[in-house]
C-alpha cells in the first residue's frame, strides 16, 4: 500500500507540474522564464529571502493547528476567521494597553491565541449541544469574524483609525506602536529573519512530539480514527475534541498576530488582514497529510510561491496561476491515497 501511494504521488506531482507548465505556455508565457522570475522574486536576494521567511511563519502556524484538529477527526476550515480574531485581539491589546515593549508584545500574542482558541472552541460547543457539523460552523464563523473585524475598524470608539482634518478615516486601525511589533532573530547583512519563525518552528516540533509520543496525542489519534472505541476506552471524546479545536484556533490566532506585527504587514488591522494565509495553511496541512514536521518544508514552498508570485507579471504570466499551481499540487498529494485504495486488490472470497 505504501509503495503504491509513493508511486502514485510521484506520478501525480509530475502531472501537476506538467499541467502547470502547459497552462503557463497557453497564457503566452515561458515556463522557464516564469520559474526564474518566481525564484528571483522569492530567493533572489536578501530582501526576497526575508519576505519569504516572513510569510513562512504564519503559514506554518496555521498548518500545524490544522494538523491538530484533523488528528481529532474535526475538520477545522475556519482558519481565516480565527486569524482575524487573533489579529483583532492583538491590535486591541497593542493599541489600548500602556505596557513596556517586550511585555506588550507577549501579552498581545497571548491575547491573540486565547481569543482565537475560544472562537474555534465555540464550534465544538455547537457540535456537542446541537449537532452542528464542525466543518460547516468553522467555515460560517469565518464570515462572522470578517464582519466583527470590519465593524471594529469602522467604529470610532473601537479601533477605527483616527485622522485629523477633513480626510475620511479608512476601514483600518491606527498603526501598532513599535514596541508591539516583532523584531528579528539576529542582525545579518541585508537579511531579516523574523521572530515569528522562533514561534512557528518550535510549535511544529513540539506538536509533532505531543502527537506522536504523549498520552494526549495517542488519545487524540484514537478519537479521530474511531470515536466509539475511544469512548469505550474511557476517553472523554467531546472534551478532547473541543480542546484540539481550541489548540488549532489558538495557533491560527497566533499566526494572525504574527502576520499583523511583522514587517510584511502594514501593522494596521484591516478586514483582510489574514491575506488568505488561512486557506493556504489548510492546504499545507493536507499536503503534509497532517504531519507537523512535514508541514515545515511545505510551508516554505508555499511561502516561495506567495512571495515570488507577484513577479510573474513581468514574464506575461497572470499572477493568479500561482493559486492554480497550489491547487494542482494539493490534488497531487491528496488524491494518491484515495486512488491506491481504489486499485488495491481485494482478498479472494473462498
Amino acid at each position: 500500500m505504501t509503495r503504491t501511494v509513493a508511486w502514485t504521488s510521484a506520478v501525480a506531482v509530475a502531472a501537476a507540474l506538467t499541467l502547470s507548465a502547459a497552462l503557463i505556455a497557453l497564457t503566452g508565457g515561458s515556463p522557464g522564464a516564469a520559474l526564474r522570475a518566481l525564484l528571483d522574486g522569492s530567493l533572489g536576494d536578501a530582501t526576497a529571502v526575508s519576505t519569504t521567511l516572513l510569510y513562512a511563519a504564519p503559514l506554518l502556524l496555521v498548518a500545524v493547528g490544522a494538523c491538530v484538529s484533523a488528528r481529532s477527526g474535526a475538520f477545522n476550515i475556519g482558519q481565516e476567521g480565527q486569524m482575524l480574531i487573533g489579529a483583532l485581539a492583538a491590535a486591541a491589546t497593542g493599541l489600548r494597553l500602556a505596557l513596556p515593549g517586550p511585555t506588550l508584545l507577549l501579552v498581545a500574542l497571548l491575547a491573540a491565541a486565547v481569543a482565537a482558541g475560544a472562537w474555534a472552541w465555540l464550534s465544538s460547543l455547537m457540535h456537542r449541544l446541537r449537532g452542528v457539523d464542525v466543518a460547516v460552523s468553522t467555515l460560517l464563523m469565518t464570515f462572522l469574524a470578517q464582519q466583527v473585524v470590519a465593524y471594529a475598524v469602522t467604529t470610532p470608539w473601537l479601533l477605527q483609525e483616527s485622522r485629523l482634518g477633513a480626510a475620511a478615516a479608512l476601514p483600518q486601525s491606527n498603526k501598532l506602536p513599535a514596541r508591539a511589533l516583532l523584531g528579528s532573530l539576529g542582525d545579518y547583512p541585508g537579511l531579516q529573519v523574523n521572530l515569528g519563525l522562533a514561534l512557528a518552528v518550535p510549535a511544529a516540533v513540539l506538536t509533532a512530539v505531543a502527537l506522536g509520543r504523549t498520552r494526549w496525542g495517542f488519545r487524540l489519534t484514537m478519537t479521530g480514527l474511531n470515536p466509539a472505541a475511544a469512548r469505550h476506552a474511557g476517553v472523554h471524546v467531546g472534551a478532547l475534541g473541543g480542546g484540539a479545536l481550541a489548540v488549532s484556533g489558538a495557533l491560527a490566532g497566533l499566526a494572525g498576530a504574527v502576520l499583523l506585527t511583522s514587517p510584511v504587514s502594514t501593522n494596521r488591522l484591516q478586514p483582510d488582514s489574514s491575506l488568505g494565509i488561512g486557506w493556504d495553511g489548510l492546504l499545507i496541512a493536507l499536503i503534509a497529510r497532517n504531519r507537523p514536521l512535514t508541514s515545515i518544508p511545505v510551508a516554505a514552498l508555499f511561502a516561495v510561491l506567495r512571495s515570488g508570485g507577484g513577479f510573474l507579471a513581468a514574464t506575461g504570466v497572470p499572477p493568479y496561476l500561482v493559486d492554480i499551481v497550489k491547487a494542482l499540487l494539493t490534488l497531487a498529494f491528496v488524491a494518491p491515497p484515495v486512488i491506491a485504495g481504489l486499485v488495491r486488490p481485494r482478498p479472494a472470497v473462498a
